[in-house]
C-alpha cells in the first residue's frame, strides 16, 4: 500500500508550526489587501503586531481546534474552526502554503474542519472572506457553502458563507 500524501492533525495553535503556518497565512493576506488598495507589501511592524495580538488562542479546545495539514509529512496548510454558540462554528485561517496548492490539500483541511466543528457540537459553519480572494470564495461554493448576509461586522469581510454539516453518518 502507498504511504499516504496528506494528514490532517489537530495542533495546538501555539505551536512553532501553527505559529509559522499563522504568519505565512496572514502576510500573504496582508499584503494582497495593501497591494491592492495602498500599492505596497505589508509594513513589517505592522505585520508583526497583527500576528501577536491575534494569537489563535480562541481555536483552542475546548470551543475551538486548529488542524494542520501534512503533505508527505512536510507541513503545509491549516485551518481552524470556533464555536460561535451551542449550534454555530465559524471557519477560518484556512491557508495552504503556494507551493502545495493544487494537490487536494484545501478540500481535505475543509472537510477536517467540518468534522471537528462536528465534534464541537456545531450542526452549522460560518466564514467570511474577501472579495480579493476568488480563489477561497470558489473553493467554498465547490464545497458546497452558500453565500449569505454577513454574521460578523470584521472590516475586511465581503463575503460571508454558511453551510448546513450534515452529520457523521449522513443523515442529518
Amino acid at each position: 500500500m502507498p504511504p499516504m500524501t496528506w494528514t490532517v492533525a489537530p495542533e495546538p495553535f501555539d505551536s512553532p508550526i501553527a505559529v509559522a503556518l499563522w504568519r505565512a497565512y496572514y502576510t500573504e493576506v496582508s499584503d494582497r489587501w495593501y497591494l491592492l488598495h495602498e500599492g505596497r507589501p505589508t509594513d513589517p511592524g505592522e505585520l508583526d503586531r497583527e500576528v501577536a495580538t491575534h494569537s489563535g488562542a480562541e481555536l483552542a479546545p475546548p470551543g475551538g481546534r486548529l488542524l494542520v495539514a501534512r503533505h508527505k509529512g512536510e507541513p503545509a496548510g491549516s485551518a481552524g474552526v470556533r464555536l460561535l454558540d451551542a449550534t454555530t462554528a465559524e471557519l477560518t485561517r484556512v491557508f495552504l502554503y503556494e507551493r502545495m496548492r493544487g494537490r487536494g490539500g484545501a478540500a481535505l483541511l475543509v472537510a477536517a474542519a467540518e468534522d471537528a466543528a462536528r465534534v464541537l457540537g456545531a450542526r452549522h459553519l460560518v466564514l467570511d472572506t474577501r472579495a480579493d480572494l476568488v480563489e477561497a470564495r470558489a473553493l467554498y461554493a465547490r464545497l458546497g457553502y452558500t453565500e449569505t448576509g454577513p454574521h460578523n461586522d470584521d472590516k475586511y469581510a465581503e463575503h460571508w458563507f454558511r453551510k448546513t454539516l450534515r452529520s457523521s453518518d449522513g443523515l442529518g
